[in-house]
């Protein structure tokens, strides 16, 4: 095993009283990578090429010790004075004038003059040993460096003698309780100039500096490391003004928290697009498109939303200057620089060729973790291409994408698509590795290039499968409908003609709709009329038979009446006249 995350496993599962006890280094990275630090009470080799920071890991190893974890340190020097040393870390931000003032680091630099030796032909460390004992002495010493042997043994040709030597000397520090490191310098076909070093040396650690494509990374990797699991492989670090660091290049794993809450884009309609909630908190948005499509003014609106939200945001640019971006950005209505002042907006701007890959990883790595972002944006990825080869690229790419998952930090990735190739995949294969793809793609029609906006993929959660015109204007970007008919997708003024067409021909409908209306009601108005009028005549007829009804019947009552009469007045049997008279 020797990914990171293994050596991590099998060190937290063996529990013995015969581990090999370790001394944390506080540099960065590397007490991750041999999971503790260096063997404790034992000697330690830093090897390799000039130039490739031996000295600095030498030097830090004693003032982290002296200041994080209180063992004071001596650092006997063979080539550079005390002053000449205290100057040369001090862009490190190391003061060791004030080390060596509270009596937590004693420098002893000891002149060795290889024909002095040659002339006399006497060797012997025996006053090399009482020097540093009373250097351990003075300061209670728990770390010692010597920088470096090749000036100490120098004189000595004997293969055996100096095997011989390395060994009393190795011997000595162990007896002395001491956790060491000594410095060598890389020989011929060997890790060492004698090629015996490494051999005598429980722990040896590799310095290197390669350059490739003129452009130059430091690595580096525990060759050996006596009683203990470590990472093998090798790793990039980083000298600037907080020191070394190191990142381990392997995989983190895939056992990130996966969070439920979301975040807004900054852009309403694509929050819509994407469940009408957002993206996912901590997960990684891949945004591809052609040049011009707008691919850093989407990531400048999630980066916007994002510190209106009070959330920090780090932004590398690999094409424009801060200035530049902030200026451009103002032009669709974003202004970053009121975030950038108030320190939660961190830009970090720089050609893609001022790094080599592995050095752009570990100072991502240095940022994120110095200034705890929310929010992390890498624009593009694709400019990598030019230091790196493809493969090279996305395994860089994955190492960042764990990393960041691990801290649960939301990425916008912009990446830059050949307008000849298919939609869906990009120049460097990274599409696999994005929980959300959002593909910005120019539409050609009626002599126009539109922009329009597709979600291609967006792991757990439902999500739009349409086209939406993508628009940028003073107020922002803003996502329209796009018409889709007969003739195809119409985008820009071929969509606003139609769209004027179908409002005319909508009002045209309208208005026949009113007409058949205002027709429908006075024709209601002509029956309804009809109706009153010949209720009107029903009634007058009703009335005139009534009244006719009425006179029969009075007129009968009058007969009836003078029948009655007439029989009075002839005295006739009212029997009978009522049944025809008498006979």
């Amino acid at each position: 095993m020797d990914t990171y995350e293994s050596v991590k496993i099998l060190s937290t599962t063996v529990e013995s009283s015969n581990v090999l006890k370790k001394t944390p280094t506080g540099i960065k990275g590397f007490d991750e990578i041999t999971v503790g630090g260096l063997p404790r009470g034992r000697t330690s080799l830093v090897c390799g090429s000039a130039g490739s920071g031996k000295t600095l890991f030498a030097m830090e190893f004693l003032v982290r010790g002296a200041t994080e974890h209180g063992e004071p340190g001596v650092f006997l020097a063979f080539e550079e004075t005390a002053v000449e040393l205290a100057q040369s870390v001090a862009s490190l931000g190391f003061d060791l004038d004030a080390l060596v003032a509270r009596k937590l680091l004693a420098i002893d630099f000891v002149h060795v003059e290889r024909s002095e030796i040659l002339e006399t032909g006497d060797y012997d460390l025996n006053g090399l040993f009482v020097r540093l004992a009373c250097a351990i002495d003075s300061v209670g010493a728990k770390r010692v460096v010597i920088d470096s042997l090749e000036t100490l043994f120098s004189a000595l040709g004997d293969e055996g003698i100096l095997r011989s030597e390395f060994r009393r000397l190795f011997r000595w520090l162990k007896d002395r309780g001491v956790t060491a490191v000594i410095t060598g310098e890389r020989g011929d076909g060997t890790l060492t100039r004698h090629g015996i070093e490494e051999y005598v040396s429980d722990c040896v650690i590799l310095l290197e500096q390669r350059v490739h494509e003129r452009v130059a990374t430091r690595y580096l990797r525990v060759v050996k490391y006596r009683g203990t699991m470590h990472g093998t492989n090798e790793y990039p670090f980083l000298i600037d003004a907080g020191g070394i660091s190191v990142v381990p290049v392997t995989s983190l794993g895939l056992a990130h928290h996966a969070s439920e809450a979301r975040m807004s884009t900054g852009v309403p309609r694509l929050d819509a697009m994407l469940d009408g909630k957002g993206i996912y908190r901590g997960t990684s948005v891949l945004v591809s498109g052609t040049p011009g499509t707008g691919k850093s003014s989407l990531a400048a609106h999630v980066v916007h939303s994002a510190c209106r939200r009070g959330e920090r945001c780090l932004y590398f640019a690999f094409e424009e200057s801060q200035g530049q971006f902030v200026r451009n950005m103002r032009s669709i209505g974003v202004d970053l620089q009121p975030w950038i002042d108030q320190g939660r907006l961190l830009f970090q701007a720089s050609r893609p060729t001022l790094f080599g890959l592995e050095m752009h990883l570990a100072s991502m790595h240095r940022l994120v973790e110095t200034f705890e972002p929310d929010v992390v944006v890498i624009d593009p990825v694709t400019n990598f291409s030019m230091v790196a080869t493809e493969f090279e690229v996305r395994a860089m790419l994955m190492r960042l994408v764990d990393f960041l998952k691990s801290r649960e930090i939301t990425t916008i990735f912009t990446s830059l698509t050949g307008g000849s190739g298919t939609l869906e995949g990009t120049d460097i294969g990274i599409s696999s590795l994005m929980d959300t793809w959002l593909l910005v793609q120019f539409l050609e029609g009626s002599g126009e290039r539109n922009r329009g906006l597709y979600v291609l993929k967006s792991r757990g959660m439902a999500h739009s499968n349409q086209v939406r015109e993508f628009h940028m204007g003073s107020h922002g970007i803003d996502l329209l409908d796009v018409y889709v008919g007969s003739s195809g997708v119409l985008t820009g003024s071929a969509r606003q003609a139609q769209e004027a067409k179908e409002r005319a021909e909508s009002i045209t409908r309208q208005q026949e709709i009113e007409r058949k209306q205002r027709d429908l009601t006075r024709k209601r108005a002509q029956v309804e009329a009809q109706i009153l009028a010949l209720r009107a005549e029903f009634e007058a007829e009703e009335q005139e038979v009534l009244a006719v009804v009425e006179q029969d019947k009075r007129r009968e009552v009058s007969l009836s009446r003078d029948r009655e009469q007439m029989a009075r007045l002839r005295q006739a049997d009212p029997s009978k006249q009522q049944n025809g008279g008498a006979r």
